[in-house]
């Protein structure tokens, strides 16, 4: 058997415990990304093959936690693209405004960083009490840090730049208490976010969200998982309402495509249509 047929039929079973065992599915990731994982944890772990991770997988709690977290794209920052948050405040915030009370998603949050930077620009907006944030990850762990809100103050300073480039009209260190080189979200920016656990590619809905905001994940799908994700988006999404995606992704060829107007192409800020 070709090496390259055996390691693929390798990867298809790890996959398969992965998603048997554990309920996550990265089955249609896209395999480049996911193949240069496998192999770090492989290396790290000193095994000899991809399939050696299959009885770790199933019976190794502590393993499949760690390769999980492994093989889940968890990079981000406050603010990350500035110029995406000005154009949030200029384009979309003012029209939010108009609604008596709001529904945002951010699907696939990992740590939680962007959720806290809309956290605070809606405060600085002057609206957040009429918002309620629903932040979702696959990753318990991920959402753990996000809840807790604790980051380190070597990030909270880069953090402060892009915050500044964003736009925003305040000190950010009114944002955070900093302590033993870390610096702590105020508890007053989570008093309207929910977290919770959600797998993109398995789970279902969420309905009449205003604003769904989901950045740089499906870049790491397969196109049949993207269409499937931008469906459960459109299901999600109210009639005019946004969906943000990171600067690499595109609803361009999508089966939802003729379905959203762009109000910001570089940006990826797209509003829904009302239904013809």
């Amino acid at each position: 058997m070709p090496e390259k047929l055996a390691e693929k039929i390798e990867v298809d079973l790890v996959l398969e415990a992965i998603y048997k065992r554990h309920g996550y599915d990265f089955r249609n990731y896209a395999r480049s990304s996911l193949m240069r994982r496998l192999h770090y944890v492989r290396q790290k772990s000193s095994l000899e093959r991809l399939s050696d991770m299959i009885p770790l997988v199933l019976y190794d709690e502590a393993f499949a936690n760690q390769l999980l977290l492994d093989i889940s794209v968890t990079v981000t920052e406050m603010f990350r693209d500035p110029e995406f948050f000005v154009e949030l405040r200029s384009l979309v915030i003012p029209l939010l405004k108009t609604y008596p009370f709001v529904k945002i998603w951010h699907a696939g949050c990992a740590t939680g960083e962007e959720v806290y930077s809309m956290a605070v620009l809606l405060e600085e907006e002057g609206f957040y009490d009429r918002v309620q944030i629903y932040a979702t990850d696959m990753n318990q762990e991920s959402l753990t840090t996000a809840e807790e809100g604790i980051y380190p103050l070597e990030s909270i300073r880069n953090f402060t730049k892009n915050y500044q480039k964003s736009g925003g009209n305040a000190s950010f260190s009114d944002y955070y208490h900093a302590k033993y080189q870390m610096g702590k979200m105020k508890e007053a920016l989570k008093r309207n976010i929910v977290f919770s656990q959600h797998n993109l590619a398995t789970d279902n809905a969420f309905g009449e969200m205003h604003l769904i905001i989901c950045r740089n994940v499906l870049i790491y799908f397969d196109k049949q998982l993207q269409n499937q994700v931008y469906q459960l988006f459109n299901q999600s999404l109210v009639p005019r309402g946004f969906l943000c995606l990171g600067s690499k992704e595109s609803i361009e060829f999508s089966e939802i495509q003729s379905q959203y107007e762009a109000l910001s192409s570089k940006w990826r800020i797209f509003r829904k249509q009302l239904p013809l």
